[in-house]
């Protein structure tokens, strides 16, 4: 029996990687990384404390027996930042603690490291075409730059070491309690609130939780992802305005927008400080994921509207 270890397992998508695994067919073993004593899983899971992802984090007992490792805790986006240089802040754990937990997973015997990175990696926006993963890399925030430079030190302890990487830029998750924005817009159209986005005719891609579940479980152990750096979505980009109403066609309440011009949202956005908020509702970010299916054979299982449905059922 393999035995996988994953960090990050009482986030958004660790918890749900977690459940995949458990409802398999259980012929692998899953352990999990706990930041401290009292986070409960499973009887079926084993559960190893470690602490926080820090570069000086001993994961020797974590990592005993390990042969796939599932790395999906990070600092994330912080909305109320108090670090005095956020980016030294997201350098110290998504840099160096990830590279600390990789050397002792290469040396411990590993096979196999799995990274959520982002699609913040690749930029914050595109005009002509898709993003691809051989795109050169254009992280926007200190975040993405936090992971762009884990990447890179993944990929060369790969070459040194020979334990294979496996790296998944996600774009926006949706799903069931789905944090930050789209949490925020089923909150909004479960309340009838008009929103001001109707004429926004951008084209966004995303991925449902389920799919990208989907996708982390076939890079666990597909031959043909080993160092391989992956896109993933649902297959379908839409608008924020067309999101927006199939959002509210799921959750049975109609969405009430109204067509502002985008000119004006940027606007007023960038008067109040918001205009990251206004690049992520009226501008384009779309991926493209024919490598990812070509390579892996991979089908996103869940179509957007499908997703949509989930998502507002777990609501």
């Amino acid at each position: 029996m393999s035995e996988i270890l994953v960090t990050g397992s009482t986030g958004f998508v660790g918890k749900a990687v977690v459940h995949r695994l458990l409802n398999d067919d259980g012929s692998r073993r899953v352990a999990v990384a706990l930041r401290k004593d009292g986070e409960q899983w499973s009887d079926r899971i084993l559960s190893r404390v470690t602490g926080d992802l820090e570069p000086s984090t001993d994961w020797s007992l974590a990592l005993d027996g390990v042969s796939v490792l599932l790395h999906c805790a990070a600092r994330v986006h912080v909305m109320a930042e108090t670090a005095v240089n956020p980016l030294d802040e997201f350098r110290r754990v998504n840099v160096q603690g990830t590279l600390n937990l990789a050397r002792q997973a290469a040396k411990s015997g590993v096979r196999r490291f799995v990274f959520i990175s982002s699609i913040g990696v690749n930029g914050a926006a595109t005009s002509h075409q898709p993003f691809t993963s051989e795109d050169q890399a254009q992280p926007h925030s200190p975040y993405a730059q936090s992971k762009y430079e884990a990447e890179l030190g993944l990929q060369a302890l790969a070459t040194k070491t020979g334990m294979e990487v496996v790296i998944i830029r996600p774009p926006l998750v949706y799903g069931p309690d789905a944090p930050g924005n789209f949490g925020s817009l089923m909150r909004w159209l479960l309340r009838g609130i008009p929103l001001p986005l109707g004429a926004i005719h951008n084209q966004r891609s995303l991925v449902a939780l389920d799919n990208l579940v989907d996708l982390i479980v076939t890079c666990l152990t597909h031959p043909a992802a080993a160092n391989q750096t992956f896109l993933v979505s649902d297959g379908e980009d839409v608008s924020t305005a067309e999101l927006l109403r199939r959002m509210g066609q799921a959750m049975g309440r109609p969405a009430h927008l109204i067509p502002v011009p985008t000119s004006w949202l940027k606007l007023a956005a960038t008067m109040v400080g918001k205009q990251d908020v206004a690049q992520r509702l009226c501008g384009s970010l779309q991926v493209d994921i024919e490598k990812t299916r070509r390579l892996l054979g991979w089908t996103p299982p869940l179509s957007l509207d499908e997703g949509l449905r989930r998502a507002a059922a777990g609501n």
